[in-house]
């Protein structure tokens, strides 16, 4: 899909993927772009230096997402790309990760991408296209070490993606799904030498990532191409990656 005259949404709009997204978005002759974000004051603000617009929206509340949609469809015209963008680290492992913070991570890394699922695809399955981009992580695909909730619910980003796509290709619909490992973010990897990541790279390089992806229409979406081959090894022999993640583990906890 060509970005040019589109009308798109990106959650978790003010950080620093979302606004690098935007700014591509809005390079490549987008429309409109919407920024969604929770704290108000400085999702307006970031739109404001974009030159896009923006507003506030709890993505795991579904009445808010509802509410975006509508808001920029009232604005813009129907929305041609979603990109379900926001998240947040979850740490801990099983028994020190709290089930709040268990239950958090579900709803903000799954149930956000299911809301914005049923809040567009009505409209784009009766226009007959429509372009669903859904962040997930390198962790999805993987494993990241000691964020157990992360790690998981990232997972089931990736297979609700899957699922959307098989459930609505044929309608039309795109979906991809970006799986980056470490980004020059708020949330970016303290530690490289323990598997987490193969490079921290820039927001914009991965913005431009996205870009192309959404051109050829590439369900995974990775900035770094390391992830690909790391993938097909473990398709390859699960019992040999499992044990190579348990010695990556090992040496992490040495130190």
């Amino acid at each position: 899909m060509e970005l040019r005259n589109k009308v798109v949404v990106i959650t978790g709009g003010s950080g620093g993927i979302g606004q690098a997204m935007a700014r591509a978005f809005l390079a490549e002759g987008a429309k409109a772009v919407m920024l969604a974000d929770l704290d108000e004051a400085k999702v307006r603000a970031a739109a404001a230096a974009i030159g896009c617009d923006g507003m506030a929206c709890d993505v795991t509340d579904e009445a808010q997402i509802q509410a975006l949609v509508r808001a920029t469809v009232e604005r813009y015209g129907p929305i041609d790309l979603f990109c379900s963008n926001a998240g947040a680290g979850g740490p801990g492992v099983l028994t020190d990760a709290a089930n709040e913070v268990w239950q958090k991570q579900w709803e903000l890394h799954v149930m956000a991408h299911l809301y914005a699922a049923r809040a567009v695809l009505p409209s784009m399955i009766e226009r007959g296209s429509g372009y669903l981009l859904n962040t997930a992580s390198a962790a999805g695909l993987l494993a990241a070490l000691g964020t157990g909730p992360y790690t998981v619910t990232k997972a089931a980003a990736v297979k609700l993606a899957e699922f959307l796509s098989i459930t609505h290709g044929d309608d039309g619909i795109r979906v991809s799904v970006l799986c980056p490992q470490g980004v020059n973010t708020a949330m970016a990897p303290r530690q490289l030498g323990d598997g987490q990541t193969d490079g921290i790279i820039e927001p914009e390089q991965l913005a431009r990532t996205v870009v192309e992806a959404i051109r050829e229409e590439r369900f995974h979406v990775l900035p770094h191409p390391e992830v690909e081959e790391y993938v097909r090894r473990k398709g390859d022999d699960i019992d040999r990656w499992l044990g190579g993640m348990r010695r990556l583990r090992r040496r992490s906890l040495q130190g």
